[in-house]
């Protein structure tokens, strides 16, 4: 048991929300299907997850630290499974899923904020979206994750 733990990427993912409350999300540079998602990342040895967070979203969306507000905080750990097919091939092989703290919060800034053509840019394109439909714009794999979101932090959206 303690070795498939070991198995999944400890990170984070941040549902970052406007103040007309829709969600960021972003097409990913290396998947060219019509897959969107929030911002998310693995978290660096001694980084604290709200740290990683911030870090996360000024690296894939441009936006500094200062202009993102924390305003809730999954309450357990989120985990998803690659699909087999994927497991071998992403982070090297070594990972078969994320283990993941979830945060919600809110943007503090304008679009014009937003540039998501940073030094190692993961998005080629970005959009709001309203909450509910985030289940349908992600992949598959993560569908039930994000659902779960959606009932974390319903009394937010």
């Amino acid at each position: 048991m303690s070795e498939q733990r070991d198995r999944y990427r400890r990170g984070v993912g941040v549902m970052l929300l406007n103040r007309d409350g829709k969600v960021f999300v972003g097409a990913r540079i290396d998947n060219t299907d019509e897959a969107w998602q929030m911002p998310q990342g693995g978290i660096d040895e001694g980084e604290e997850p709200w740290a990683t967070a911030l870090r996360e979203v000024e690296e894939e969306t441009g936006i500094p630290p200062h202009l993102v507000e924390k305003v809730a905080a999954c309450p357990e750990r989120m985990k998803y499974e690659l699909p087999r097919a994927l497991q071998g091939k992403l982070w090297g092989g070594k990972w078969i899923g994320q283990d993941q703290d979830w945060f919600l919060a809110r943007f503090l800034g304008d679009d014009r904020d937003i540039d998501i053509a940073t030094r190692d840019p993961e998005f080629r394109e970005w959009k709001w979206i309203e909450p509910a439909e985030l289940p349908e714009l992600i992949v598959p794999f993560k569908r039930d994750l994000y659902r779960q979101l959606l009932r974390e932090f319903a009394d937010y959206l």
